[in-house]
Parts: structure tokens; C-alpha cells; sequence
């Protein structure tokens, strides 16, 4: 009886909802702004997975995405106004945001080769982003000696409206295509994958395929950054919205958020369907996860890295301890995590606290990885250290002493800020010397409301990592270690 009752509210609740829905998200869709040409052009030069008959190897691959590009410059830049109003346009023809005037454009897939290379590196940034995000690890890698490839994926680094039509298959496709390419350039030798937010999963897909032999070469290791292997809840209405704007009259369905483009390397407009195709890749590969470590429990993924903030409003800590790392065998995985500031939490402005987050990792001994806690000396210290643990273990049995400090200001990294250094010209603490360069990094501003055409949201968050020095030493570290000895 009491079971019919609770389904009886529970269907009554889901009505409720399904009857509200329409009304709300109509709302919703009259109030959106005006969409732009970069909103709406229809660029059909772009990458899909049905077309692996014709698009064979990266060679291919990157001559689509130059007559993509061709069709960029015609469709959009070609419709756009310039002049001094147009500075801050991306698709403006000469403004200071347009990508095309800085070489080379980091909105195009790179590749950095080596004579004699060490290994190879794979690069896979995230959703909305471009291979710029990646740029600064990439290119002290290949530094290292390391044939480096950072991948711009389907959808991305021309306009928005790539990711109303892209589908997480595309990018799983581009993905093998790329691994193939480098298990040509360098033979035996190793090739790790480093995925940074949406790439992470792409990773992990491609390392769980290898193991199941459908694609090859099988990564050395995974190093994933701000790791979406587990995102919103809410991203399972995207489905429903992105359906729901194919009705007359409802097209403001079809993105989540419009804003002014500004950002070179990055949209600042989301789509519907990216985080549909977000939400739809995680469960797959997540599904993928616990059914591999249901039947063939044991080593069946190379060794990861993981890099995460403690506070991010992108994806969560949860999902990569639970879905992730706690089904991996013990004494191969890593998770370093940056906490939030812990001498300026107490501020009553802070109202979100990773402190209980952290300490549950910390004094968990159950967790089957070792785990870096990258946190203040004490309360009243803005001295960072890093504390470590083993696997199975609640005793953090090292603390490094880092000659970094919190910068003034600063209450926490954020999804976007893990894989940027400090000196990006773009995103970093300073201004480049360059003048006509723009920088979209820490800046100072204040006056009056309305008189910035930026969202305050976007202004406070960190876009650079104040303690990137540390995550590339342990990156190099890490690919390091893991290269087993060619052949």
C-alpha cells in the first residue's frame, strides 16, 4: 500500500513538472536576445564520424578543417562589420579579438614534432574551448622531446553554432584518428593522453576501447585536468530543450546562455546540444567504467593523473572518486587537488566551502589512490603546501613546503584556471606589454552597473592558475615515470 501511495505522489509530482516545463522554458525563449550570424551560420565543411571513408588520418582531418576555416572567414567574418565599434568582436576582421590576427591561430588543431621524439603527446581540450587551453603544457612537452598533437575537436574553434549540431561521436571519432596518427609517427614508444574537462572523458573512452582492442595504440598513461566525468543533474533536461527548439517560435531553446564573443580561443555562447552531448558522453562512458571493472576487474586502464579543483561549478569531485578512480586497482592512480583558500574562507562573503570535501577525502582509507592535497600552510598562512597520502590510507605521511602563495584576492581556483599559467598573455595575472593585445585575465575594475558589456559572473572568475608551476612539474613527473621502455 505504501509503495503505491509513494508512486502515486511521485507520478503526481512528475506532472506537475511536465505540465510547468513548457510554460517556464517558453518564457525562457521569448526573452532570449538576438542571435548573431556566429549563432546561426551553418558550417557543413565541419568534421562528422560518419565520414570515416573519406577522412582517413590527421592529414585529412586537418585539410577539412582548413576548408572549414575558408568557410569561416566567408560566412561569418565576411557578414560582420569593422572599425573601432567592432574592437571587441571575435568575428570582426582586424579587431583586437580576432584570432586570425595572432600566429598561430590556436583555434586550429597543432602539431609539434621531433626529430627523435621520446614519445608523443595527445592534447584534448574541453567543451567550447580550443586547443589554446592545452598550448603552455604541449609546448613544454615538446621541449621535453615529445611529438605533441593538441586536437581541435569537431564543433569547435570557428563559430558557436558548431555546437548545436555536433555529436560526442564526432569527437570520439577525431580523437582515434589522432592516436592513430601518432602511433605512426612514433612506433612503440609511448603516448599518453592528457584530456582537459570534456577531453578527459574522450580520454578515458579511447583507453577503454584500446583495452577492448577496437582501436589502438593502447596510452601509456591518462592525465585528465578539471575532469568532466560527472556533470550537472540539470544536463538531463538538455535532451528536452534541444528538441524543443525545433518548434516555431522556441529557437531560444536552443542555448543555455548568449553573450557577446569576445574571447579569441573560448565561445562565451553555450548551445543546448553541447551540454547534451556532454551529459550523453559521460554516461556512456561512465556505463563503460562499471561494466569493464565488473568483468575484468584489474588493470584495465594505463595509469592516471588526475588534476582537480576542489571548488568548481563545471563538474564534479564526487564523480571522478566514485565513477572513476575508486573502480581502477590500487598503487597506479593519483588525484592532486587544489583547495579552496583556507585563510580567506572565513570571510562570511564565502558560501562555498570545500573544507568538508577535503577532509573526507583525506581521512577516507579506503580510497584505492594516492591523493596530493595542495592547501594552505595553516589558516593564517597564505604559504601553499602539499600534503600526501597512499592509497588506503588516512595519514598524509609527506608535506612539501612550495615556494608559492595565494595571490591577494584569490579564494579558490576554479574549472577553467587548472591547465592556464600564471604569464598567459591572454588569461593570466598581467597584461602582456603589448597594448594592442587583448587581455581577458585578472583585472581590476569597478563603476558603475550596466556600464560593462560583461556578465559580473564572468569577471570574478580565475581564468589562470596561480599554481600551474606545480602542475607541470608533476605532469612531467608523471609522463615520465609511466613511459615503459621502448622496445
Amino acid at each position: 500500500m505504501n509503495a503505491n501511495k509513494n508512486d502515486s505522489m511521485k507520478f503526481k509530482r512528475l506532472t506537475l513538472v511536465s505540465l510547468l516545463a513548457p510554460i517556464l522554458l517558453t518564457i525562457q525563449a521569448c526573452s532570449s536576445p538576438d542571435f548573431e550570424i556566429w549563432h546561426t551560420a551553418d558550417l557543413d565543411a565541419e568534421f562528422t564520424h560518419n565520414q570515416s571513408a573519406e577522412i582517413k588520418n590527421l592529414d585529412d582531418y586537418r585539410g577539412l578543417e582548413d576548408r572549414l576555416f575558408q568557410q569561416l572567414q566567408q560566412e561569418v567574418y565576411g557578414e560582420v562589420d569593422t572599425g573601432p565599434e567592432y574592437e571587441l568582436v571575435r568575428y570582426s576582421t582586424g579587431s583586437a579579438a580576432d584570432p586570425e590576427q595572432n600566429t598561430p591561430n590556436w583555434n586550429r588543431s597543432f602539431e609539434l614534432s621531433s626529430d627523435d621524439p621520446v614519445g608523443a603527446v595527445l592534447l584534448l581540450h574541453g567543451m567550447s574551448d580550443s586547443p589554446y587551453s592545452l598550448r603552455a603544457l604541449g609546448e613544454t612537452l615538446h621541449q621535453k622531446g615529445y611529438w605533441v598533437v593538441g586536437l581541435r575537436l569537431p564543433g569547435h574553434g570557428t563559430a558557436p553554432s558548431g555546437l548545436t549540431s555536433v555529436h560526442w561521436m564526432d569527437m570520439v571519432a577525431a580523437t582515434e584518428i589522432t592516436m592513430t596518427h601518432l602511433g605512426n609517427k612514433v612506433g612503440d614508444k609511448p603516448i599518453h593522453i592528457m584530456g582537459y574537462s570534456t577531453g578527459a572523458p574522450l580520454a578515458v573512452k579511447f583507453a577503454l576501447d584500446a583495452q577492448q582492442g577496437t582501436v589502438t595504440p593502447m596510452p601509456a598513461s591518462l592525465v585528465l585536468i578539471s575532469p568532466a566525468i560527472g556533470v550537472s543533474s540539470a544536463a538531463a533536461l538538455a535532451p528536452t530543450k534541444r528538441r524543443l527548439s525545433s518548434i516555431p517560435g522556441m529557437r531560444g531553446f536552443a542555448w543555455l546562455q548568449i553573450q557577446p564573443e569576445f574571447d579569441p580561443y573560448k565561445y562565451n555562447s553555450f548551445a543546448t546540444n553541447a551540454a547534451e552531448q556532454v551529459y550523453r558522453l559521460t554516461r556512456s562512458v561512465s556505463r563503460q567504467l562499471a561494466n569493464q571493472a565488473q568483468s575484468s576487474p584489474g588493470n584495465f586502464l594505463p595509469p592516471i593523473l588526475v588534476f582537480k579543483s576542489a571548488v568548481d561549478a563545471t563538474v564534479t569531485t564526487d564523480a571522478v572518486v566514485t565513477r572513476l578512480l575508486s573502480h581502477l586497482q590500487p598503487e597506479r592512480n593519483q588525484l592532486v587537488l587544489f583547495d579552496t583558500n583556507r585563510a580567506a574562507v572565513k570571510s562570511p562573503f564565502v558560501t562555498d566551502d570545500s573544507g568538508p570535501l577535503t577532509k573526507q577525502l583525506m581521512d577516507n582509507a579506503t580510497l584505492p589512490f594516492s591523493m596530493t592535497l595542495v592547501t594552505n600552510e595553516n589558516e593564517t598562512s597564505t604559504q601553499v603546501v602539499a600534503k600526501h597520502k597512499p592509497d588506503f590510507s588516512d595519514t598524509v605521511n609527506a608535506t612539501e613546503t612550495l615556494d608559492m602563495y595565494w595571490p591577494n584576492g584569490v579564494l579558490s581556483l576554479s574549472h577553467v584556471a587548472l591547465p592556464i599559467p600564471m604569464n598567459d598573455p591572454l588569461y593570466g595575472q598581467r597584461p602582456p606589454d603589448n597594448d594592442d593585445a587583448i587581455f581577458l585575465g585578472e583585472m581590476a575594475i569597478k563603476g558603475e552597473r550596466g556600464i560593462l558589456n560583461l556578465p559580473a559572473s564572468w569577471l570574478l572568475r580565475l581564468r589562470y592558475n596561480p599554481f600551474y608551476d606545480y602542475l607541470e612539474y608533476r605532469v612531467l613527473e608523471w609522463v615520465a615515470q609511466t613511459s615503459p621502455p621502448s622496445q
